[in-house]
């Protein structure tokens, strides 16, 4: 027993000093240097700086270009809500109608949500569709691209998750007179809390930092999201290294502040439903 204990103890002990080199090390490194002048943080080195420019750096960033990286604060945050609305409702939706139906049409409708975790978005033809129907470089055309590629993902989710309710709740519902978008709505959805915590945060995150998408079908300096202001701070001779990771902290904050409020939910979310399902 003692030499199973010494072991475990010292594979607890090697699994948090990779951890403390794997995020706390870069973490560390990108703070401290977010803390120095233009000239010191361009050595890229961990040491600590001989004067502190904390408030100068955030202010030089939160108001470059009259104020960008508020704007795209905004911006990325309407995205994120908007998004994570219509992604929730419709693949809640979803995943109920596939879970609850077995049909004909039942494989091929999974193999398609299957298929969209598989083959990836054509950059080109969307941006063509998204022109041809006035929606490109518009807050709706991006939001609709983010639910569009988070819909498999969550679908499965959901589904999976609906297995574990019974489907004697919809025949009590039905029973007491419920139609079917009000027994959802009323029965079926309040039940969907850790699954709906696990898509929102997980979705949100992809979404607030996504970077590919907003650069290709929102371009624009008002349209730009948050991840787009790192642009502000780098060129190919000159790079502001010091503005640079002030902004990566701003960044870093609300996605850190989730994941510390929902772990536990995340992994509920994600487990249950998975024997059933």
């Amino acid at each position: 027993m003692r030499k199973r204990s010494a072991i475990r103890l010292f594979w607890e002990v090697v699994a948090i000093a990779l951890s403390i080199v794997i995020f706390w090390v870069p973490f560390y490194f990108v703070i401290i240097n977010s803390f120095k002048n233009r000239t010191e943080s361009s050595l890229l080195n961990i040491d600590w700086p001989s004067t502190f420019h904390i408030l100068d750096n955030y202010k030089e960033v939160l108001t470059a270009q009259d104020g960008m990286v508020i704007r795209a604060f905004w911006n990325s945050t309407l995205i994120t809500l908007l998004s994570i609305i219509v992604l929730v409702i419709v693949c809640a939706m979803a995943g109920y109608v596939l879970q609850r139906r077995s049909d004909r049409w039942s494989g091929p409708i999974n193999f398609l949500i299957l298929a969209g975790l598989m083959i990836p978005p054509a950059i080109v033809p969307t941006i063509w569709v998204l022109d041809s129907i006035h929606l490109y470089k518009t807050i709706t055309g991006i939001v609709l691209i983010e639910t569009a590629l988070g819909v498999s993902f969550a679908t499965i989710l959901y589904k999976g998750f609906m297995a574990t309710i019974p489907r004697e709740i919809d025949e009590a519902a039905l029973v007491d007179g419920c139609g079917p978008v009000r027994m959802f709505f009323q029965m079926i959805f309040p039940l969907l809390m850790p699954v709906n915590s696990t898509v929102i945060v997980l979705s949100a995150v992809g979404i607030y930092n996504d970077f590919v998408n907003p650069l290709y079908f929102l371009p624009g300096a008002k349209n730009a999201t948050i991840q787009l202001t790192l642009y502000n701070f780098t060129s190919m001779y000159n790079t502001s290294w010091n503005l640079l990771f002030a902004d990566i902290i701003l960044i870093s904050l609300p996605p850190l502040i989730l994941f510390i409020f929902f772990n536990k939910r995340i992994v509920a979310g994600m487990t249950a439903g998975a024997v059933k399902g």
